[in-house]
């Protein structure tokens, strides 16, 4: 298999596997199936009566069934977590039966966003001495999701798309079933101010940009990404295509892969930060994708600060109930520990 290939099996592969695990841990809550085949779970937020609803008082959001309880009471208590799930599912409309309330993105059972949230959030794990020396995290500052890095162009602007999470002086790329780091056209990627002082540009993996096409009604977005990430002066042609469907562009010319490696070590440079990308296991095709662009980062001491890591090895430190809660809904468990069972998976070939 090319690499193109590859890492479409792996991602494959653990979407089917994410898709057996949730369908048996959906019982007994809110959720629905998305169309098409294989379905995705997306989970709905569950409310209980706060008193007698004779004396006036109303429901109350108790839990989410694509979150771990103790980490959503702690997003609830927090408005600017809470405000993550304001990003609104981009295929909602179109890939999902009607509700009262509109689909979230963190809603999806596939969403690297929601998982990122269920163990940072989780209470414990952010004061937690070993999770910090492992992410090399220092201070006593909260994760802040969906952090905007100010990237600086060329033109004396700046890039406005959002890092996933900040925590310190840590920037971290979350993944789970995204089919790769997403691909921008030459120009975009080469107007960042400092993208020749940070990369060799040979070193670096180009392709062609497929033709624009309708995504179909099963096609979520978590399938590519969890947004499709676009620099301040082509937010209104994103706009209009997402509004339409469409994925790609128009010409199919020349672009940078893994662009959204690339602009996370520009927003390291320019921030002073480092940088990790948080994978699972079982997707090392991500991992070999990180570690070509890391080989074309001409600085050594920012080479040093680029970093990989796991969700099984985050998980070794993390509290036994929210392991249990990995366990289940991801089949995630620390190393050396087997996962529950999964089921009968069909080899994908």
């Amino acid at each position: 298999m090319n690499g193109i290939q590859n890492a479409s099996w792996y991602a494959s592969r653990l979407r089917q596997e994410l898709g057996v695990l949730n369908q048996r841990y959906a019982q007994g809550r809110a959720h629905v199936e998305s169309y098409g085949n294989p379905s995705v779970i997306v989970y709905a937020p569950e409310y209980c009566t706060s008193g007698d609803l004779t004396d006036g008082n109303a429901l109350v959001e108790e839990r989410h069934g694509n979150f771990f309880d103790a980490a959503y009471a702690s997003i609830m208590a927090r408005p600017e977590w809470m405000r993550r799930f304001n990003k609104v599912h981009t295929q909602g409309s179109r890939s999902l039966p009607r509700a009262e309330r509109r689909w979230r993105e963190l809603d999806s059972s596939m969403s690297s966003d929601a998982l990122l949230m269920n163990v940072f959030c989780a209470p414990g794990v952010a004061e937690s001495s070993a999770v910090r020396n492992a992410l090399g995290v220092d201070g006593e500052s909260a994760p802040v999701f969906g952090w905007k890095a100010r990237v600086p162009l060329s033109s004396g602007r700046f890039d406005r798309t959002e890092v996933d999470m900040r925590w310190g002086s840590l920037l971290v790329e979350a993944k789970l079933t995204e089919g790769d780091f997403q691909s921008r056209e030459t120009a975009i990627v080469e107007g960042y101010r400092d993208f020749d002082a940070v990369f060799d540009r040979e070193m670096l993996p180009k392709i062609q940009m497929p033709p624009k096409r309708r995504k179909e009604r099963s096609e979520f977005p978590e399938i590519y990404s969890q947004e499709f990430e676009s620099l301040i002066d082509t937010t209104a042609e994103r706009t209009l295509d997402a509004g339409l469907g469409f994925d790609g562009n128009e010409s199919g010319e020349a672009a940078y892969a893994h662009y959204q490696l690339i602009r996370n070590v520009l927003a390291a440079h320019a921030g002073g930060c480092s940088f990790c990308v948080v994978h699972d296991e079982r997707r090392p095709d991500l991992r070999e994708e990180w570690f070509r662009v890391m080989a074309a980062v001409k600085s050594a001491d920012l080479r040093v600060r680029m970093k990989v890591l796991t969700w099984q090895e985050l998980c070794a430190f993390v509290p036994d109930e929210l392991q249990d809660f990995l366990d289940l809904k991801y089949g995630i468990v620390a190393p050396g520990k087997a996962a529950s069972p999964v089921g009968e998976v069909t080899d994908l070939e």
